[in-house]
């Protein structure tokens, strides 16, 4: 048990901005800097991904089961995004923090206005993408979706990017390594 309670952050971005692999790399920089920090595992009702793992990537759940979890109050903030619902568990994140452990949710600015209400100590990030036609080129390079859902990704970011004025903190991808730095001088500039 840590002597100081976790520390609650929000990384948000569109997709294909590097969120998710930058969180990555963050966490294991921060293990060797002696700071135990996770990625929360959020709930969704879309289905799994090639490779993705149940439990590790996301908790894959029904609609039906995603609504009784709502109705229970078993989140600490839920979303709807391109037409399926994504949460964020309150017991395991709350349990997380209480031992010390940082955690980060990896979440759009919907959830994040949720959980500034819950917990207004919550430290806020957004990773932006060097460019709106960078972000393109990373989404059809990564080769996940079909152009229907790449130009649904792309209106969305443009939403999203509307909101980078509520973030504490705005991070640009254009270098990883320099983007990882930052994150990182971040995270260890809260260290209590």
């Amino acid at each position: 048990m840590s002597s100081r309670p976790g520390q609650l952050y929000i990384l948000s971005a569109p997709s294909g901005a590097g969120k998710t692999s930058l969180t990555h790399s963050l966490i294991e920089r921060l293990s060797l800097a002696g700071r135990r920090a996770c990625f929360s595992v959020s709930y969704t009702t879309r289905k799994s991904r090639p490779g993705e793992q149940n439990g590790i990537d996301y908790h894959f759940v029904t609609p039906e089961k995603f609504a009784a979890m709502v109705e229970d109050g078993d989140f600490l903030e839920h979303a709807q995004v391109f037409d399926r619902q994504y949460g964020t568990g309150r017991a395991a994140t709350e349990a997380l923090l209480a031992e010390g452990t940082d955690v980060i949710l990896d979440i759009d600015w919907q959830g994040a206005r949720q959980v500034r209400e819950a917990m207004p100590e919550v430290i806020t990030i957004f990773i932006k993408p060097p460019s709106l036609e960078e972000l393109e080129r990373r989404l059809i390079a990564r080769g996940q979706d079909d152009d229907v859902t790449i130009a649904s990704r792309m209106a969305e970011a443009e939403a999203e990017l509307s909101h980078i004025g509520e973030y504490d903190h705005v991070v640009v991808n254009d270098d990883y390594d320099t983007a990882l730095d930052e994150l990182q001088a971040l995270f260890l500039a809260e260290q209590v």
